[in-house]
C-alpha cells in the first residue's frame, strides 16, 4: 500500500469519526461507521490490505 492510499484512508477515518461524534449518522450505522473507521486506520497503519491481494493491487511506486 503506498503512502498516498494510507493517507487517503486515515483522512476518511478521521473525517467518518467527526461525523460520528458529531451524530450525524443514524444510531444503527454507528458500529458500522466504526468498524469501517477501525479497519482503514488498521490497514494504513500496517500498509497491507487483504483485498489489495486478493484483486492483485498494488499502489506502492515501483523501483525500476
Amino acid at each position: 500500500m503506498g503512502k498516498p492510499d494510507r493517507l487517503i484512508r486515515i483522512a476518511v477515518a478521521v473525517v467518518l469519526l467527526l461525523a460520528l461524534w458529531m451524530d450525524l449518522f443514524p444510531a444503527k450505522l454507528n458500529l458500522l461507521i466504526l468498524i469501517i473507521t477501525s479497519i482503514f486506520t488498521l490497514t494504513s497503519l500496517v500498509s497491507f490490505c487483504p483485498l489489495y491481494r486478493i484483486f492483485g493491487w498494488n499502489t506502492t511506486k515501483n523501483k525500476d
